[in-house]
């Protein structure tokens, strides 16, 4: 939640994603791990609640549309401070984590067996849709073939989905292909959080390291699993302008729709550091605890919160609220105005101050919440 934090504040900065610098690069890369992580887990939540609770299809069918709506909704116009709807509408990792869990509700009445084959036959697989994909991308329409395809795989490469000739217009970012897998094979994962400490501990080291082996081989020979290959700079130094270093091009791994790869460099190390994490005291882990206790209150504050200050640090900076800030972001906002970036130490500081004052929101939600029965508080 603190990391995903860092690329949100990084949008209302004006700060491209990515770049030929280390600096602005792993600004960015570093945020990667966080939607692998959050729909993966999310799986890993469900089993965990179909265990404790009685009717799992039913809670995943209401929480999944209340995702849904609340991206196309509050989330939406907390991205844009505007109420255009008819031409911008997101739909983000809240819209694809709510169709994931509309799909689980099914997926979760088979056998844990079939369940964890689903799901990692589309890690593995889906990357073999790649050069269909990318043949008829430029192609697609707004009947059912072309929504089909922009809603389930291409995402924002395509237009965006038109429901009618003046609109509205849905801009996909993340598409259900993968993601359904890794929620699907997350929720398989479930399981190993039933077994004893040591062994857990074994399981997640070795398929953690695992996946970064595999993340290695794949990408270092580019044989599979992503349609973006990296290479070296080339020694005579052609092209137009910096050549990008090659740790940069290696891990520049595609995110829309994540690569097979994308999601072993991700979802490896963090099933790797599983049982540090389990293992973690102190004040620095009670303090992050605190948002993993609320992390939907999280979400759902900390964009507004950061929009609100990118609009303060506007007209301290430029003595004006440049209408940029109220533009359709993050996908249809169009570059800032002259001088407006920010540079990367207003950035860090920006997201330090937004983890302060939402660690005592948080605080303050997480006891209320736990003292409270109203089950409506399972949903925030």
């Amino acid at each position: 939640m603190v990391l995903m934090a860092i690329d949100h504040v990084r949008v209302f900065a004006g700060v491209p994603a990515g770049g030929q610098g280390y600096a602005i690069f792993f600004t960015r890369w570093i945020t990667h791990f966080c939607a692998p992580a959050f729909i993966f887990f999310a799986g890993t939540s469900a089993f965990q609640y179909g265990r404790k609770h009685d009717g799992l299809s039913r809670f995943l069918l209401t929480r999944g549309i209340l995702l849904v709506v609340l991206e196309l909704t509050v989330i939406r116009v907390s991205w844009t401070f505007n109420f255009d709807f008819r031409q911008y509408m997101l739909a983000g990792v809240i819209w694809v984590i709510g169709w994931c869990l509309l799909m689980m509700a099914g997926i979760v009445k088979l056998p844990l067996r079939v369940i964890a084959a689903i799901g990692l036959v589309i890690i593995f697989g889906h990357n073999l849709l790649d050069g269909v994909a990318g043949g008829i991308t430029q192609s697609l329409g707004n009947d059912l073939r072309g929504i089909l395809w922009k809603v389930g795989y291409v995402a924002f490469f395509a237009a965006p989905v038109e429901f009618s000739p003046d609109g509205p217009r849905l801009y996909v970012l993340y598409s259900i292909l993968p993601w359904i897998g890794v929620m699907a094979a997350g929720y398989a994962f479930g399981t190993v959080f039933t077994w004893e400490p040591a062994r857990r501990a074994r399981f997640c080291l070795t398929i953690g390291l695992g996946a970064v082996a595999l993340f290695l081989v794949l990408r270092g020979f580019n044989l599979y699993g992503d349609p973006a290959p990296w290479s070296l700079p080339s020694p005579q130094g052609g092209g137009e302008g910096p050549q990008r270093p090659a740790l940069l091009s290696f891990l520049d791994t595609t995110k829309y729709p994540a690569s097979l790869v994308f999601l072993l460099m991700t979802l490896g190390p963090t099933i790797a550091v599983i049982p540090m994490l389990e293992g973690a005291r102190g004040m620095f882990a009670r303090l992050l605890t605190t948002f993993g206790r609320v992390p939907f209150f999280f979400y759902v504050l900390h964009i507004p919160l950061i929009h609100f200050l990118a609009l303060i640090i506007s007209k301290v900076r430029m003595g004006t609220v440049v209408p940029w800030i109220f533009a359709n972001h993050p996908l249809a906002s169009g570059r800032p105005p002259a001088g407006y970036q920010w540079s990367l130490g207003l950035l860090y500081l920006t997201w330090l101050a937004v983890v302060v004052i939402l660690y005592f929101a948080c605080r303050w939600y997480a006891d209320v919440k736990a003292k409270s029965r109203n089950p409506l508080l399972a949903y925030l």
